[in-house]
């Protein structure tokens, strides 16, 4: 029996990862990033700032794990700090699961995009069932929101800069890395399949959420 049908759209929460899925290659996924109240503001308008070192290496450290976040900076009053809510394209990512791992602070150097540390892993410095992740270019990284911060007027502030970045007035820094591709707009590392739609002829790409055809 052959069934016929005029498109589909992906049930998938592509954003949320469940703890200890991997990353996809390409996805883009929302995370977190701890840092102080008086940095925030700076990132958001400049975008992040690769770190020089860290268990990773150099790279921009993130987290899909918002109370690790919220843990972020160390020896800072609550009040002090903020979590930033974030949108990562992760492109080709290296999982990094025990001390001493041969490509622990080289993944970037070896073709990777992001390095990620899973939930349970054997790496004694991160707490059990907190997932990390370093991404070596801060370009794939866009604050989208302020997931905590318990000063009320800075929160208001920061989500009012947030929201002005938005409209246009942002840094090239906060854009989604390119290419992408140019129907489905998720990242195209290799050119997606692009074809017609066998119904209405429209340009469909397979990696989108939806299609629905015109007639």
């Amino acid at each position: 029996m052959s069934i016929t049908f005029s498109g589909w759209e992906a049930q998938t929460d592509r954003t949320h990862l469940s703890s200890g899925s991997k990353p996809e290659r390409g996805g883009r996924y929302t995370m977190y990033h701890g840092t102080h109240i008086s940095i925030a503001k700076n990132i958001i308008k400049g975008g992040f700032q690769r770190s020089k070192g860290g268990l990773l290496g150099a790279g921009v450290y993130v987290s899909r794990n918002i109370d690790k976040a919220k843990c972020y900076p160390l020896n800072v009053e609550k009040k002090q700090r903020v979590v930033l809510k974030l949108k990562v394209q992760v492109g080709k990512v290296k999982k990094i699961d025990c001390d001493n791992h041969p490509l622990q602070k080289t993944w970037s150097q070896n073709g990777y995009d992001t390095a990620w540390v899973p939930t349970h892993s054997k790496i004694a410095s991160i707490k059990s069932g907190r997932e990390e992740d370093c991404v070596w270019d801060p370009k794939r990284i866009a604050v989208v929101g302020i997931a905590y911060c318990l000063n009320d007027v800075a929160k208001r502030e920061l989500i009012q800069l947030i929201d002005r970045q938005a409209t246009g007035a942002g840094s090239d820094a906060q854009a989604p890395h390119k290419p992408n591709c140019t129907v489905c707009g998720k990242e195209n590392v290799t050119p997606h399949p692009l074809q017609a739609c066998w119904k209405c002829s429209e340009t469909i790409c397979p990696f989108q959420d939806s299609h629905k055809c015109r007639n």
